[in-house]
């Protein structure tokens, strides 16, 4: 009984976690001319490389995506949020990036806190005072953000950045994505998760 219990516990969760992000799906947008203009742009984080020398391109294609919004006017801020560690700075490296494309350095703010989807969403309120703002990633990573966000009060939308389907790297992708919705679902209903650091509010900077 124990065991089919958990069984079905998990097929709820995983039903569930499904639902949500199927909610969000209206709010994900994939052409410049439909979406709202809003104060400020999200970009979800990833490493610029795979393998050594290999280059990432669902972060070639955030960068793309929030370059766009940038140069379309649909955003006065970008806020880049990731992880930064020993042997890596992705936030810094998206900075960095953002530049070279032609986004002024003083509308660029680096969350360096990102350390989890679950982070940089809550972090975005709570430390960059965002709220009714854009989130910037692949449209399977957009609807776990975007059901945070929901979940957390904040009234975000997502522009995807394109994705690369096909490959065996976007096929396991998807896998980590479903586990990572669960994992989400149960942050937000029963763990009652909170970001590894908050810390004091920092000012985004905003285009006149």
């Amino acid at each position: 009984m124990n065991k089919l219990y958990k069984i079905l516990l998990l097929t709820i969760i995983i039903f569930s976690s499904t639902l949500f992000a199927n909610e969000n799906t209206y709010k994900i947008y994939t052409d410049i001319k439909d979406i709202s203009a809003k104060k400020a742009a999200l970009v979800l984080g990833t490493s610029k490389y795979v393998t050594k020398g290999k280059q990432n391109y669902y972060y070639i294609y955030r960068i793309k995506a929030a370059v766009q919004l940038w140069k379309a006017k649909k955003v006065d801020a970008i806020v880049v949020s990731g992880d930064k560690s020993k042997y890596y700075d992705e936030v810094t490296t998206m900075y960095k990036d953002l530049i070279k494309a032609g986004v002024p350095s003083r509308y660029i703010t680096r969350d360096f806190g990102g350390y989890r989807t679950f982070d940089s969403i809550v972090r975005a309120k709570e430390i960059f005072d965002l709220d009714d703002y854009i989130i910037v990633s692949q449209k399977f990573h957009l609807d776990r953000a975007l059901y945070l966000a929901k979940e957390k009060g904040q009234k975000a939308i997502g522009f995807t950045a394109k994705e690369v389907k096909g490959t065996p790297s976007y096929q396991k992708m998807e896998e980590r994505e479903t586990l990572a919705m669960i994992k989400a679902y149960l942050d937000i209903n029963f763990l009652d998760t909170k970001p590894k650091e908050l810390g004091k509010k920092i000012k985004v900077n905003y285009r006149d």
